[in-house]
């Protein structure tokens, strides 16, 4: 079977994967359908205001908006908190169906906070993020080359320009909504699902005689005509602002499962499909290479060596023979690489399932907060595993203070995450802004780390250290053998670099469009993908790693224990260092906050893949080197 025995089960697997990343209505919706007849009451939710140039959320009554009666907070999942999303009610109400021309929503005058407020999130590009039936608001994009509808998230706050021929520039903001709901309707029982929600913002400086609230009649908007030559609204101190709507309804042809395609199209699909695919071969073919070199020349190498051995010929041993009494020598500080170890197979068990709910639609993108959610109880519970895989190695390791190295796995990654973590959060707070995770939250967060993770990893340490140590393939020679002076390429640093590349190569154009959903607010939905290339970096991880190992060995050098965490690892300083390209290339951040938390959170990121890879890295070649020196007959 070999090589190519398993090159056709992984493509065979590709093309599964492939055809469901394919059907965007794969994914399930994340929340039940809802029924309208004709007259139920509809009220627009608001949510955040956002803005890619900032990346600091604000909640959507920081700005001086209509307010409704009572502001009810709907119920937030952990994710949503986290990603600081706050979704509340509103004062745009109507009823399915019903059309509204001009409707009145309130008046407010702007004071000198206000007006600035508002001239900061106009400078800064806000938008304004609304939620109808679970639907985010969109508005739509004008692109030549497009065929179908394309969307942008939210409507901006407002603009800067000139007006009536003054040489200044001014701000304006839109203080009028052109709603459009577009609906499915049951032929038969003639209730209406809502499918899609789009806007239009003007921005008009409303004009009339007597205030009576919602009743009031506007000279500049009667009967849903706007009158021409109406001036935008300015904003400034003093200036009263009336806020109005207009409301439309649609009969679309697009089914309920399916309103979440027009929203998932943000993305340039046709250049992720072609880029993904491109990247996936060209790492298969040298996966594959390098996969068919090892196994040709390792099998080589052990029949020379058992036909040594048994025609008794009293030669010299050469090459990874030579140094079998080292290799399973200790290596320094081996209770932090236990600890390291352990951590890694708790993220790897955090990301494999993840990615597995992912793929059967329960993490879709309707489903808000709900991926956040699923990665920190993950990960909480997979502190079981991660004690285990520690406690393993550490016996093996002949360690005894299991405990103290029980306490390193549970505390030492997530106390770095949380240390980072709160410094950021305290920027965010500083600058008031709704992304800060509140104290109740991080309280919470602190209960599933201390009351759940904690007692979990001890469990695992417990069960893994009970269990008898793995025996070693050879003895180890008590007096370690000194290791000849070695080339240039196969200096540590050298060769661990170069190991990075492979793993980083495969991961990097994904890498690209995970960025992209992070940090310039657009979904990510092509999870089939995702796991393929999941799968690809396991494979380039393991086989680089297992490549330079057998390098190492051959020149007599028997400390790969963390060679072989790090080769596989250095990939995260490649992916770090392409966080910087991409924050100087594709990002308009400007403010030192916003620049401190987007390193700030690519840091934790390119730590988490660090630990990840270099512990894909590091069981492969463990496999390999007990593999291989239990191939030849020793004595």
């Amino acid at each position: 079977m070999g090589i190519h025995g398993s090159s056709s089960w992984i493509f065979s697997l590709l093309c599964v994967f492939l055809f469901f990343a394919q059907a965007h209505s794969f994914y399930l919706p994340g929340v039940a359908p809802q029924d309208f007849q004709r007259g139920d009451p509809l009220q627009v939710k608001v949510n955040k205001l956002s803005s890619t140039k900032t990346q600091l959320p604000y909640d959507y009554y920081f700005l001086k908006y209509c307010k409704p009666q009572k502001i009810v907070n709907s119920a937030e999942n952990l994710g949503e908190v986290l990603r600081g999303d706050r979704i509340e009610n509103s004062a745009y109400t109507f009823k399915m169906r019903e059309e509204r021309a001009c409707q009145v929503g309130c008046r407010v005058k702007l004071d000198a906070e206000a007006a600035k407020n508002f001239k900061e999130m106009i400078d800064d590009e806000y938008r304004v993020n609304m939620i109808l039936d679970n639907l985010p608001v969109a508005v739509i994009r004008q692109r030549r080359d497009a065929q179908a509808k394309v969307y942008e998230h939210g409507f901006r706050v407002g603009f800067k320009g000139k007006y009536s021929g003054t040489n200044e520039e001014k701000y304006f903001i839109h203080n009028h909504l052109i709603f459009k709901v577009m609906y499915h309707k049951d032929l038969e029982t003639d209730v209406a699902r809502i499918v899609g929600f789009e806007v239009t913002p003007l921005s008009i400086a409303h004009e009339y005689k007597e205030w009576k609230d919602e009743d009031t009649q506007l000279a500049t908007c009667t009967k849903n005509i706007i009158q021409s030559g109406t001036p935008p609204q300015e904003v400034d101190v003093d200036k009263e602002v009336v806020f109005t709507y207009d409301v439309t309804f649609e009969e679309s042809d697009i089914k309920w499962a399916s309103r979440w395609d027009t929203y998932l199209l943000m993305n340039d699909d046709q250049i992720h499909w072609f880029s993904i695919i491109n990247s996936l071969m060209i790492v298969l073919f040298l996966s594959g290479m390098v996969a068919m070199i090892m196994m040709r020349t390792l099998y080589r190498d052990i029949a020379n060596y058992n036909q040594l051995e048994t025609q008794d010929e009293a030669q010299e041993e050469t090459g990874w023979k030579l140094v079998h009494g080292d290799a399973f020598r200790p290596p320094l500080n081996s209770s932090l690489l236990c600890v390291y170890v352990g951590t890694g197979v708790q993220i790897f068990g955090m990301t494999l399932v993840t990615m597995m709910f992912a793929l059967l639609g329960f993490l879709s993108p309707s489903n808000r907060g709900g991926l956040m959610t699923a990665m920190v109880l993950l990960w909480v519970f997979m502190g079981l595993f991660g004690g285990y895989s520690s406690a393993r190695l550490y016996k093996m390791f002949k360690g005894t203070e299991w405990k103290k190295n029980t306490l390193k796995t549970a505390f030492m990654f997530p106390g770095i995450l949380f240390g980072i973590f709160f410094v950021l959060n305290a920027l965010i707070w500083g600058e008031k802004s709704s992304g800060a995770v509140p104290f109740g939250t991080m309280l919470a967060l602190m209960l599933l780390w201390f009351g759940i993770s904690v007692p979990l990893v001890f469990v695992g340490s417990y069960l893994g250290f009970k269990k008898p140590p793995m025996d070693d393939p050879v003895k180890t020679n008590k007096i370690p053998r000194q290791i000849p002076e070695q080339a240039w390429y196969m200096k540590p640093i050298f060769s661990i670099l170069i190991g990075g590349i492979l793993p980083f190569g495969a991961v990097f154009i994904e890498l690209f469009f995970i960025l992209t959903s992070i940090w310039l607010n657009q979904f990510y939905y092509i999870f089939g993908f995702l796991f393929i290339v999941f799968v690809i970096l396991i494979i380039t991880c393991a086989e680089i790693t297992i490549v330079l190992c057998y390098f190492q060995l051959c020149s007599e050098d028997y400390h790969w224990w963390w060679r072989a965490y790090l080769t596989a690892g250095s990939s995260a300083l490649y992916l770090f260092l392409y966080s910087i390209f991409y924050f100087f290339t594709k990002l308009e951040i400007t403010k030192l906050v916003s620049g401190i938390l987007y390193f700030g959170y690519m840091l934790i990121g390119s730590y988490a893949f660090f630990v990840l890879t270099g512990t894909i890295g590091f069981y492969a070649c463990f496999w390999f080197v007990r593999k291989i020196y239990s191939s030849v007959k020793i004595d």
